[in-house]
């Protein structure tokens, strides 16, 4: 009787979590190379954020002339500088095995 009430607890308990999307580890490598080239153009940049909420995270099967292009993210960022937090459209593109080929930042 006791493993049919804790299993009626489970099952009541996971129905009623919701369920967090897991963001692909893709995103973490956009972020970080994103962040790497923008301080090679701008030392004063602390940290980049990304709306996590908003991310369009597409699939793709691709190319760009010979390089496969296997994952498109685009969203907004957040450039942390010592004074300023602006807002900024990003797109990322990922390759094979999950390499960075592009990061590209504008602001809105």
């Amino acid at each position: 009787m006791r493993s049919i009430t804790l299993s009626a607890f489970l099952a009541t308990t996971i129905m009623t979590v919701p369920a967090q999307a897991q963001v692909p580890e893709e995103v973490e490598s956009c972020r970080l190379a994103g962040l790497v080239a923008l301080k090679e153009r701008s030392p004063a940049i602390k940290d980049l954020t990304f709306d996590i909420d908003g991310l369009a995270i597409s699939k793709a099967n691709t190319k760009v002339e010979d390089t496969p292009v296997k994952m498109v993210i685009m969203g907004d960022a957040y450039l942390q500088r010592e004074n300023t937090d602006k807002p900024n459209r990003f797109v990322c593109l990922i390759g094979e095995k999950g390499k960075v080929l592009l990061t590209f930042f504008t602001e809105q």
